[in-house]
């Protein structure tokens, strides 16, 4: 008999940890833009695996790169070197303007790299003394899970009961000057760890200027500017990176996540010659970064990004996103505050008669759309970048419909 969507449901609740709470959707296949679940419903996917799958579900020549070299090779380790891992360095170096890249697998490893690469960059070109560095970061940021990650949240669900946390940080408001240059005053300050938008904290666009600012201020006190772009990056906001909105180019760059395009877990840290050579063989690594599989789809991803214009799409249809949700704004009592950049978007929802975000998304689906509220009271809304106009326009008639229900 087949299975239903509770069957596996139930599966989950049974045999794997307790560590997520997934809106009830069993997903079985991706194309595009479009999601199916077991029994054959299709949805639109507004959540994009949190900006994963930024060249949707399934590419072709992604999966068409993965499909002719997991044929041939796919893990080496890096004790030895392989004929695909340094055509992905030349391609996303050239492709971003940077000396050198270091590969690793998610985006957690990315910013831990960062952190070692910063402080080590403090040791030795800075002249910090051994174990004094201290890198600022902001409230309300996500970087990960990791237990460094973690020691500088300031949410609770992430580090509450996992203490010791790791010292060596500085927490500042984010989308605040003032603050970032009173803290940069210490001269053992090596880095700034900053996302250029929020996501997981509910899409939090800083002020314009905010990061050239901070970026100015980094420069000025020899600083290291470290952007977390995982979610941001490439072409989510309407740039390739988020930070380009600003003309900012980040010392130490972070990427992930579409990275891939969503077909297997792959993160880099991007830096020039003098901060990514303090690294010396043997202080970091991992066996499967820089894998050939994830080298020669990434690069299928990074090209995916660039022959279809997804930045452009983003920019375009990002805009006439947010001018629809704001025409709920004025007219939906539940409909607080839009805001975002590119296709990177939350609608903030005020409760009422104890309906919350989470319901509102529990009905989207039934209606057949995908999204997932953040911090109880927002809704990302966050398309593969692919999507057309027509395919926008369908989704924005959905959130509109499924928003009548709650008046």
């Amino acid at each position: 008999m087949a299975k239903t969507s509770q069957d596996f449901i139930q599966l989950e609740h049974e045999y794997g940890a307790h560590n997520y709470h997934p809106l009830p959707a069993v997903l079985k296949k991706g194309r595009g833009v479009y999601l199916w679940d077991v029994e054959g419903k299709r949805y639109f996917d507004f959540l994009s695996a949190y900006s994963a799958v930024n060249q949707g579900h399934c590419h072709p020549k992604i999966v068409k790169a993965l499909r002719k070299q997991a044929k041939k090779l796919t893990l080496t380790s890096r004790a030895f070197y392989n004929d695909s891992l340094g055509k992905f360095e030349k391609f996303i170096t050239g492709m971003l303007g940077y000396d050198k890249v270091l590969p690793m697998n998610t985006g957690a490893e990315g910013v831990e790299t960062a952190l070692k690469l910063c402080r080590k960059w403090a040791y030795e070109k800075r002249g910090i003394p051994e174990n004094e560095a201290i890198i600022i970061a902001c409230e309300n940021n996500f970087h990960g899970r990791t237990i460094t990650v973690v020691s500088i949240s300031t949410d609770p669900t992430s580090y509450k009961g996992f203490g010791p946390y790791t010292p060596g940080f500085k927490i500042i408001p984010y989308n605040n000057l003032p603050e970032l240059e009173k803290a940069l005053k210490n001269p053992y300050v090596a880095g700034f760890l900053v996302e250029p938008i929020q996501g997981e904290a509910g899409v939090y666009v800083p002020d314009d200027g905010y990061l050239k600012g901070a970026f100015d201020l980094c420069k000025k006190h020899n600083v290291l500017f470290i952007a977390d772009e995982v979610q941001t990056g490439l072409c989510r906001t309407g740039k390739m990176l988020a930070c380009d909105h600003e003309g900012v180019r980040p010392d130490i760059l972070i990427l992930g996540k579409a990275l891939s395009g969503g077909v297997m877990p792959v993160s880099a840290v991007l830096a020039d010659d003098e901060i990514m050579l303090c690294i010396k063989p043997g202080e970091h690594g991992s066996t499967f970064g820089g894998n050939p599989l994830a080298c020669k789809v990434s690069i299928a991803a990074l090209k995916v990004l660039q022959d279809e214009n997804l930045a452009a799409n983003a920019e375009r249809l990002g805009k006439i996103f947010r001018n629809e949700m704001k025409k709920l704004e004025k007219e939906h009592e539940m409909v607080e505050i839009v805001r975002g950049k590119g296709l990177l978007n939350a609608v903030v929802i005020k409760p009422k008669n104890n309906k919350t975000a989470w319901d509102v998304c529990i009905a989207l689906k039934e209606n057949g759309l995908l999204a997932k509220p953040t911090h109880d009271h927002i809704i990302r809304f966050a398309p593969p970048l692919i999507i057309t106009e027509d395919q926008l326009m369908e989704a924005v008639e959905i959130i509109y419909d499924t928003l009548k229900q709650f008046k």
